[in-house]
């Protein structure tokens, strides 16, 4: 089998019927990018699915959500302008070899010099790519630490929106979960090639960076595709129902990407990026089982069944909010999950939301440790999540179950064109 893996060969086998559907752009466009032989996402068995990663945008934010997670921070340990940037294309070359079902690097991972260890970790070799998605982000402390020190002569390039999240209330963040230089969110349908993905990237970057924290997750949380249906998060409920999908432009284009306005020269490295806010929401799972179900709808505000308005209607029903009940008291209270959360009380600002369920074991309380792994990507995060975070932490009944645990923000530039790697305007 030389010069194809059998992971490729695999990939090839899962494409076969799907492929003959693509339409000649498609399939020209496939030839042009050398992804000739890989199939493009159709929606199905979720095994020879390929996004491919080159594109205005980075893969992984519009993409339809998939079904497993591995999320990880990286502190960058290099004093090396040239060492970040040349780790940076490497990650590029690996992540768009990857996200195509081909190892992280041109060897064969059981293959090649006998004496070296191989430049793929192996553990993907008999998986398709599996709806495979990297994307990567870049937090604060990459263009200044905390002490005003500029590392890599980036520090007049850093966005003024980029700045660590401030505390909420009711945060209790553990340094160990939050922050970091960098961030990789690999998403897919299978669980080991997500954790084969951020492995691999790890280990392209030992001297450069490290890891500084992880997070593998489950289930999806949210919607980013009309064609999906809500999922449900560990509390049982539809969660995501509102959430902007891939199909909606105006909104993307509103609440998701960086428009050029909302940059200058310095920053113009940013357009056509967003920002990923991270936040690892642990659910105190016990007393929510004991809690009535009229208490858990009251507090979320949506039946649990239906995910309908308790005002009414269906899942995909606006809520009424001004809508009184008995004693003239309003159907989604004042405290409601729902109402904190809803646009019409935050100034119309939306965000695109793509987190996913977790479960870590148990507590030193011995109870379960699991909770809402969050992910959302904004437009601005001083606009689209500071304001409502900051009342929602205050105000959200909801919060009596949840505590915010972890905490990041990345800025995301915009995906990197053929030949091209992520970041690359940054660092020009």
């Amino acid at each position: 089998m030389s010069g194809v893996s059998r992971r490729r060969l695999l990939g090839l086998a899962g494409a076969g019927a799907g492929g003959l559907a693509l339409g000649v752009g498609a399939a020209a466009t496939a030839a042009a990018t050398g992804l000739d032989d890989v199939l493009r996402p159709d929606r199905g068995a979720g095994d020879g699915t390929a996004y491919p990663f080159h594109g205005p945008h980075q893969a992984g934010i519009t993409t339809p959500a998939q079904d497993h997670l591995h999320f990880a921070a990286f502190d960058v340990t290099t004093t090396s302008r040239d060492d970040l940037v040349a780790m940076l294309q490497a990650w590029s070359v690996a992540a768009e070899r990857m996200t195509r079902g081909a190892p992280a690097g041109e060897g064969d991972p059981a293959s090649g010099a006998y004496d070296a260890p191989p430049d793929d970790t192996g553990e993907a070799m008999d998986l398709p790519p599996a709806g495979l998605t990297i994307t990567i982000g870049f937090g604060p402390g990459l263009f200044q630490t905390a002490d005003g020190t500029d590392r890599f002569g980036l520090a007049a390039r850093r966005p003024a929106s980029l700045e660590r999240l401030p505390h909420f209330p009711a945060d209790a963040l553990d340094p160990a979960r939050s922050d970091g230089d960098l961030c990789v969110q690999a998403c897919a349908d299978d669980p080991q090639v997500a954790v084969h993905a951020v492995r691999n990237l790890a280990r392209i970057a030992f001297g450069t960076a490290s890891l500084r924290w992880s997070q593998l997750g489950f289930g999806r949380t949210a919607t980013t595709s009309d064609e999906q249906v809500t999922p449900r998060n560990l509390f049982g409920f539809k969660d995501g129902t509102a959430n902007i999908t891939a199909q909606q432009d105006d909104a993307l284009a509103e609440h998701v990407w960086v428009p050029d306005a909302d940059t200058d020269a310095s920053t113009a490295w940013l357009a056509g990026g967003s920002y990923l806010v991270a936040r690892r929401i642990a659910m105190t799972i016990e007393p929510w089982d004991r809690t009535s179900l009229r208490e858990q709808e009251a507090v979320v505000g949506r039946t649990k069944g239906e995910g309908a308005p308790l005002s009414g209607g269906t899942e995909h029903d606006e809520p009424d909010l001004a809508m009184a009940g008995r004693g003239g008291l309003p159907l989604v209270a004042e405290n409601a999950h729902v109402r904190l959360a809803h646009p019409s009380t935050n100034g119309g600002v939306r965000m695109l939301r793509r987190g996913y369920n977790y479960t870590d074991g148990i507590t030193p309380l011995g109870r379960l440790d699991a909770g809402l792994f969050f992910l959302a990507f904004v437009r601005d995060p001083a606009t689209h999540y500071v304001p409502m975070q900051t009342r929602m932490s205050a105000q959200d009944g909801l919060m009596e179950y949840l505590q915010h645990v972890g905490s990041g923000l990345f800025a995301v530039p915009p995906g990197a064109p053929e030949g091209g790697w992520v970041g690359q305007q940054l660092f020009a």
